[in-house]
């Protein structure tokens, strides 16, 4: 018998990143073109040459100075963020509490009787934080 895999396509799978590329493309168009005309005026309005040369340079300045004032430090924040989920950082837990919801559930099915006072016992002993209210016990 064969089984079908489902591939999901490309664009679905990557949806999220296409739409921040999809931004990041108008952005910059639109950052050098509205430099363009601002490069021109500017140049009109001090009767100076235009030359595509000047105006590489200072678009190339002025978008190397937003990607280190706003790109960097979102890259840090969500590679910084990453780094500490991958080490294992207190802060990256969260997800732990799932597990410990369904081992709770186990030893709820497999002691009935006793189960409770097991959980119980063991958050008092591990004084574990719960970050998803359903799944703690008091």
């Amino acid at each position: 018998m064969e089984t079908k895999v489902k591939r999901s396509s490309t664009w679905k799978a990557y949806g999220y990143a296409w739409v921040t590329l999809g931004f990041f493309l108008i952005s910059l168009v639109g950052h050098w073109l509205f430099g363009w005309s601002a490069y021109v005026n500017d140049q009109q309005a001090h009767a100076q040459p235009i030359l595509m040369s000047e105006y590489l340079v200072e678009m190339m300045r002025d978008t190397l100075e937003n990607w280190q004032s706003e790109f960097l430090q979102l890259l840090w924040q969500v590679g910084g963020l990453a780094i500490l989920l991958y080490v294992g950082s207190p802060q990256s837990k969260e997800g732990d509490d799932r597990m410990e919801a369904k081992i709770d559930e186990i030893l709820r099915k497999l002691d009935p009787q006793d189960g409770e006072r097991i959980i119980k016992t063991l958050d008092e002993d591990y004084a574990g934080r719960h970050t998803d209210a359903r799944h703690a016990h008091y």
